[in-house]
């Protein structure tokens, strides 16, 4: 089990951990399916271990910029990402990797467990959700459920419909 379940979020509650994400999707009638593996904190071991998991895989970069403004972007686990072109996409001054700590306090996972679910536990809607356009196309998509010893895979119809459900409409970039 991650260890987001003894940390406190911006707001002092509990970070929601998979079964509270799990009945979340079962109350928006959102078909998904979880397998259990050993925990993974990189794309490599991800690739390691999957095995012939069909659908796409992806990678997550918890971002912010220099005033604060914070962005997680989901795209393809295969992509490159340029952080200088990334930062003229989303109209950003210069982009870092946000902080463990900060990363606990707005999306209530550790590093390793970065997934867009975890906007289940930014109440307050500070992180701004950009996805890889094309990721979208593949089916199914492929994510922590705030837990990276599990991995949930997830419509991409179903899987944009959660994130307005939770108050982050997500921005589209395409990354070619």
């Amino acid at each position: 089990m991650a260890e987001s379940q003894e940390a406190a979020l911006a707001d002092g509650s509990r970070p929601a951990g998979p079964e509270d994400l799990f009945r979340r999707l079962r109350e928006l009638g959102i078909s998904f399916e979880t397998v259990e593996h050993p925990a993974v904190f990189t794309v490599e071991q991800a690739k390691a271990l999957r095995g012939a998991l069909p659908g796409c895989h992806v990678k997550n970069l918890f971002l912010r910029d220099r005033k604060g403004a914070m962005w997680l972007v989901v795209c393809r686990e295969d992509r490159a990402i340029d952080l200088k072109v990334l930062a003229g996409l989303l109209g950003a001054g210069r982009l870092s990797f946000g902080s463990p700590e900060r990363l606990m306090k707005y999306l209530g996972v550790i590093a390793g467990a970065v997934t867009p679910f975890a906007v289940i536990n930014d109440k307050s809607g500070q992180v701004r959700v950009v996805l890889e356009r094309r990721m979208l196309e593949s089916e199914p998509l492929n994510f922590h459920p705030l837990d990276n010893a599990m991995t949930t895979a997830i419509g991409a119809e179903d899987f944009v419909r959660f994130l307005e459900a939770e108050n982050h409409r997500p921005e589209y970039i395409d990354l070619e």
